[in-house]
């Protein structure tokens, strides 16, 4: 093998290790007949999920070196520990983070936010992850279910104030 083949060879070995793999993302949203404080009241605190989320039986809240984690318990009784990343009242948003549980994801971090003006608002759910033990399709499908779920419940739930 001549020198310059060797050096080519490197170079796209390089390269290739040097590319990061792109992260899968799911974005769903949905529109509500309500105003966005009254929806983003409704959303609540880290731990109120467990009154909308027709996964979650139940949350248990808990600190841990300072940061909020929660404990989810699915129909199953399978948990998820998230942790939440951030959040920001007035922009109506909060990211969290999922540290493990029985989904087919990792490197797992997500955003629900409330947007709109007036009666009118949108919901949104965003998160980004790679798939665990699944293709990418079959773990999009989760994610995108979880959020539809979630979202759906949300627009029943402020339908009805």
């Amino acid at each position: 093998m001549t020198f310059s083949l060797k050096i080519a060879g490197l170079a796209v070995a390089g390269a290739l290790v040097a590319t990061p793999g792109l992260a899968i993302e799911v974005s769903k949203s949905v529109e509500v007949d309500a105003a966005p404080a009254a929806v983003w009241e409704m959303i609540g605190t880290f731990c109120d999920i467990e009154k909308w989320h027709p996964a979650v039986t139940k949350c248990e809240l808990s600190e841990d070196g300072g940061k909020n984690l929660r404990t989810l318990t699915l129909p199953d009784g399978a948990a998820l520990v998230e942790e939440e990343v951030s959040r920001e009242e007035e922009a109506m948003s909060y990211t969290y983070a999922i540290l493990n549980g029985p989904l087919p994801v990792e490197n797992y971090k997500s955003t629900i936010s409330v947007t709109g003006s007036g009666e009118g608002s949108t919901i949104s759910w965003s998160g980004t992850f790679d798939a665990a033990g699944a293709s990418d399709e079959e773990a999009s499908n989760v994610i995108g279910g979880i959020y539809d779920a979630g979202l759906s419940s949300l627009k029943e739930k402020a339908g009805a104030m």
